[in-house]
């Protein structure tokens, strides 16, 4: 149809009212989608709040195992347990050097060294750090051991050092445990000498024929390391001496010792 016979059609009396008519429909169908409007939108409150809640509950049923997992099976959420062995010093640098190596001290210590140890930790007899020494470390790990060589040194010494490695059970040194102290001498002559021959005088019983370790500090808590003296002797043979000789303001401080052994050599109210 060409432009005027539209313009014609629109003019035509019928087509008015239908158009009239569409309008008027069009305007009561939106009248009525937004009456019902309020209505449609609490339904759909009604259906997400009670579908959500059946949702969630269906996820968290889902989601929920259906067997507790058996904690009294071996190994769930345990690990094994790991400790310290005990101090071993089997060589004095009187030779070569230091040799505290794991093939050594598992032919002279049977059963007491685990096969992967999986640390090692080395000091002095008088309690020093390998790093405190200064001194040039040939080996010092848990396939070889420890081995201090004089010749690596520039005084060509070397101190006299322990070891011990970290295991698991049964390799540990849970069944040591320290004696009481002892203070049996006072720095007023030649020094403070706390030897075993006199500790063991004194005191029959209480200390054991083979002490795992010693503990060496002053009456007032320091450790020998703090006091900076020049110690004479300080191990599980001998015991404890200090000489004034040896100190350079010629005194010594007055200290007190103790032992590592195990029951029933251990002092019940001290510290494992």
């Amino acid at each position: 149809l060409t432009f005027p016979s539209i313009h014609f059609l629109t003019r035509f009396a019928p087509f008015q009212l239908f158009s009239s008519t569409f309008k008027t429909s069009c305007l009561s169908f939106v009248l009525f989608f937004f009456s019902l409007l309020p209505l449609l939108l609490f339904w759909l409150q009604v259906f997400f709040f009670l579908g959500g809640g059946v949702l969630t509950e269906s996820i968290q049923k889902q989601a929920a195992p259906t067997d507790k997992p058996d904690t009294s099976k071996p190994g769930f959420g345990q690990l094994k347990p790991v400790c310290w062995t005990q101090w071993f010093d089997r060589d004095d640098p009187s030779g070569s050097g230091d040799w505290e190596t794991l093939t050594n001290l598992r032919n002279e210590n049977p059963g007491k060294i685990c096969p992967k140890p999986t640390d090692i930790e080395v000091v002095t007899l008088s309690g020093n750090s390998v790093v405190q020494t200064g001194e040039v470390i040939y080996k010092m790990d848990t396939t070889t051991g420890f081995v201090c060589k004089k010749n690596d040194q520039p005084d060509k010494k070397c101190e006299d050092y322990k070891v011990r490695f970290r295991c698991s059970h049964p390799y540990c040194d849970d069944e040591a445990c320290w004696t009481q102290w002892f203070d049996r001498d006072d720095p007023s002559g030649s020094g403070d000498w706390e030897t075993l021959t006199n500790l063991r005088n004194e005191n029959p019983g209480k200390i054991c024929p083979k002490p795992a370790d010693i503990e060496v500090e002053t009456l007032s808590g320091n450790s020998v390391v703090q006091t900076g003296e020049v110690i004479y002797k300080m191990d599980t043979t001998t015991g404890f001496v200090c000489k004034k000789n040896d100190q350079p303001d010629k005194k010594c401080e007055d200290y007190k010792v103790r032992f590592r052994c195990s029951h029933p050599y251990c002092d019940d109210g001290g510290i494992r």
